[in-house]
């Protein structure tokens, strides 16, 4: 019965210590947790682990959090931990070899934990620099960057022209300019490191 309440009103039964509320969004979005960690790091063990923590983090701190969209916190929290995660591997990596004789020497290539780490790491810094514009103006660039919706879809959803939507989204990339001069940056480096 509660599968058909929204998330927002799950949220509101947690927060008033409800465990089938607290299981229904569990059941809900579970998996989704689960494909986001799992499409960088290919580890079903390492991904159910993080399911489990945000999920437990969830509930032990529920009366602390804030959350509006509940979707797109898990899916902030799911690449948080998989940062983490590729972190703690990048700083603890040892590799144990019996026999150095049997090692192949092999031309540089790229290191994809690494390039992942890069990649959530300049993800993470758009987020968190998405904050910094207005309310509005970062509401339509997530529209359109991230839900990948037209201008007229968004000017439509919003109720407001599309000559708007266009200015809106022209602050938003302008503020947004030095970040994508880096990400051109890491693209260029991580290319030449395949090549």
């Amino acid at each position: 019965m509660l599968n058909q309440y929204p998330d927002s009103d799950l949220w509101e039964a947690i927060l008033h210590d409800n465990t089938k509320a607290f299981e229904t969004l569990f059941e809900r979005y579970w998996s989704d947790v689960y494909s986001t960690a799992f499409s960088y790091l290919k580890d079903k063990d390492a991904c159910s682990e993080i399911v489990q923590d945000i999920f437990i983090n969830i509930w032990q701190k529920r009366y602390e959090f804030k959350i509006n969209c509940f979707k797109n916190y898990l899916t902030s929290a799911a690449r948080f931990h998989v940062y983490k995660h590729l972190r703690s591997k990048k700083t603890s990596a040892i590799l144990y070899v019996e026999n150095y004789d049997s090692i192949k020497i092999q031309s540089p290539s790229i290191n994809h934990a690494d390039a992942n780490m890069a990649y959530l790491e300049l993800e993470q810094s758009v987020e968190t620099s998405l904050h910094h514009l207005p309310k509005r103006c970062r509401e339509i660039f997530i529209l359109s960057r991230m839900n990948n919706l037209t201008n007229d879809e968004i000017a439509q959803q919003l109720g407001i022209s599309k000559r708007t939507v266009e200015n809106q989204l022209t602050h938003a990339l302008r503020f947004l300019r030095a970040l994508l001069k880096y990400s051109a940056l890491l693209t260029l480096i991580i290319t030449k490191s395949i090549n």
